[in-house]
C-alpha cells in the first residue's frame, strides 16, 4: 500500500472545500494509497510556480522528511509546469486529483471499449505534462545548437503518445458506430428509453436491480452494485416490462464526481450519448450524504455540459433508510425510496408511466390481419386500452407519442 500526503487550496473561503478534502480522500482509499497527513491553504488565487505558497512548501517538505511518503496528492488539477517544479524541490512524486480518477476508472474498466476510454483520457492528460513526469531526462544537457540525448527522448516520447491517441480514437471509432446501431435499432422499436443518472455511489445499479426484480420477464444478469467509487463504467440496458404499465428500456450509466476530469468526459462521449439520447432521467440522488445538494449541482453541471439538461428528470432520493427524516425539498417530479431495502420502487415505476405518457395522446387505429406485428409489439410495448377484432383488421385503442403517431397514421381512425 502506497503512502501519502494530501494538499488542499481552499480558494476564497469555499464552503465545499472541507467536503472535497473528505472526497480527495476517498478517492485515494479507492486507489489502495494511505494518508499520512494533510496541508491545507488558504488563498484568493493559487501560485502559479507551485499552486500553493512557498511557505507551504517548506511545510510540507518537513512532512515528506516526517513521513517519508511515496507521493503527495493535489485537490486540484496542476499544469505540467507546477508538477515539475514541485518534483523538484520536493524530490518526491507529484499528482493530482485528476490521475486518481483516472486510476480508479483504469481499476474498474472491464469491456473493450471502458478500457479505451480511459487509456484515451489517460493519454491525453499526459500529453502536456510528460516533462514534468520525466524530469530526470529533461535534466540532461543539450548540445550546443542542437536537441541533446534527453530532449530528443522526450520528444519521442511525446512523438509515441501522439501516436497512441490517435490509435485509441481509430480504435474507438469502430466500437462507438457499433454502439451507435445499437441505440438506432432500440429507438426504432419505439420503446422509451429510460436512463438513470447521479452522482457516483448515489445507488443507480442497486436501483437498476430493484426495478429488474419488478419486471415480470427479468434474468439473473443484474448490474454489478458495489458501495465504492464508480462501480459502473459499462453501460447496461435491460427491458424493463411490466404489467398495467408501459415497458421501457432502463440504462444504468457511469457516475460522476465534483471536478470530473474534462478528457475523461470527451473520452467516455459515446458512453454518455446513452443519457442525452433517453427519452427520461432518472436522477438517483442519495438522500443519506450531508452534501446531496452540492452532488445535484454538480450532476446538473455534467448534464448540461454533455447537452442533457433538457429532457425530462424524475429526482429519486434514494436510501431513506439511511435517515431518520426525510428532507424538504424544493425539487418537482420528487420520490423518495430505498433501492436497497426495495421501498416505493411500486410508486416510482407509477411516476416513470406517468412521465412516459405525459408526451402521448389516446388514437383509435384499425390494423389489417397482415399487421399482426404491429399489433404485437404493442401488446410487448404498451399499455392497450381496448382492443376489438372486426372485418377488417383489429381495432385497438393506445397511447402513441408524436413520432408514433406520424409512422401509424395510415392506420389511425379519423372522428
Amino acid at each position: 500500500m502506497e503512502k501519502a500526503i494530501i494538499i488542499g487550496l481552499n480558494l476564497n473561503n469555499n464552503p465545499e472545500f472541507h467536503d472535497s478534502m473528505v472526497e480527495l480522500e476517498n478517492l485515494a482509499k479507492a486507489c489502495h494509497i494511505k494518508i499520512q497527513d494533510k496541508i491545507t491553504q488558504n488563498k484568493d488565487t493559487p501560485s502559479i510556480k507551485y499552486y500553493i505558497g512557498e511557505g507551504k512548501v517548506e511545510e510540507l517538505k518537513d512532512l515528506i522528511n516526517l513521513y517519508e511518503p511515496d507521493l503527495v496528492i493535489f485537490n486540484d488539477e496542476l499544469s505540467p509546469s507546477q508538477i515539475r517544479n514541485l518534483e523538484e524541490a520536493l524530490e518526491i512524486k507529484v499528482i493530482d486529483r485528476t490521475v486518481l480518477i483516472l486510476d480508479i476508472f483504469a481499476r474498474r474498466a472491464k469491456t473493450t471499449e471502458a478500457k479505451l476510454q480511459v487509456e484515451l483520457a489517460q493519454s491525453e492528460y499526459m500529453l502536456p505534462r510528460i516533462i514534468g513526469m520525466n524530469k530526470s531526462l529533461s535534466r540532461q544537457r543539450s548540445g550546443t545548437g542542437s536537441k541533446g540525448p534527453g530532449e530528443q527522448k522526450l520528444e519521442l516520447n511525446r512523438r509515441l503518445l501522439r501516436n497512441k491517441i490517435t490509435k485509441l480514437k481509430k480504435d474507438l471509432k469502430s466500437i462507438v458506430e457499433i454502439r451507435r446501431h445499437q441505440r438506432k435499432n432500440r429507438k426504432s422499436t419505439n420503446i422509451p428509453i429510460v436512463a438513470l443518472t447521479g452522482y457516483t455511489n448515489s445507488g443507480k445499479s442497486t436501483l437498476m436491480n430493484a426495478i429488474i426484480d419488478y419486471s415480470t420477464h427479468h434474468d439473473e444478469s443484474y448490474a454489478f452494485r458495489k458501495n465504492m467509487l464508480f462501480a459502473t463504467l459499462e453501460t447496461k440496458t435491460k427491458k424493463i416490462t411490466l404489467d398495467n404499465l408501459k415497458n421501457f428500456l432502463l440504462t444504468d450509466t457511469v457516475g460522476f464526481i465534483k471536478k470530473l476530469p474534462h478528457n475523461l468526459i470527451e473520452a467516455f462521449k459515446s458512453t454518455l450519448e446513452e443519457i442525452s439520447e433517453a427519452d427520461l432521467l432518472i436522477h438517483v440522488i442519495d438522500v443519506s450524504n450531508k452534501n446531496y445538494d452540492s452532488q445535484i449541482k454538480t450532476v446538473k453541471n455534467v448534464l448540461k455540459e454533455i447537452n442533457a439538461d433538457n429532457i425530462p428528470v424524475i429526482y429519486v432520493y434514494n436510501k431513506i433508510d439511511l435517515i431518520d427524516n426525510l428532507p424538504i425539498v424544493e425539487t418537482e417530479n420528487s420520490i423518495f425510496i430505498s433501492a436497497e431495502k426495495q421501498i416505493n420502487i411500486d410508486k416510482l415505476l407509477e411516476l416513470i408511466n406517468i412521465k412516459i405518457e405525459q408526451k402521448s395522446t389516446e388514437i383509435e387505429l384499425l390494423l389489417p390481419f397482415d399487421k399482426g406485428d404491429i399489433y404485437s409489439s404493442f401488446k410487448d410495448n404498451k399499455s392497450i386500452i381496448f382492443s376489438k377484432y372486426e372485418n377488417k383488421g383489429i381495432r385497438i385503442r393506445v397511447k402513441l407519442s408524436e413520432k408514433e403517431i406520424n409512422q401509424y397514421k395510415e392506420f389511425i381512425i379519423k372522428k
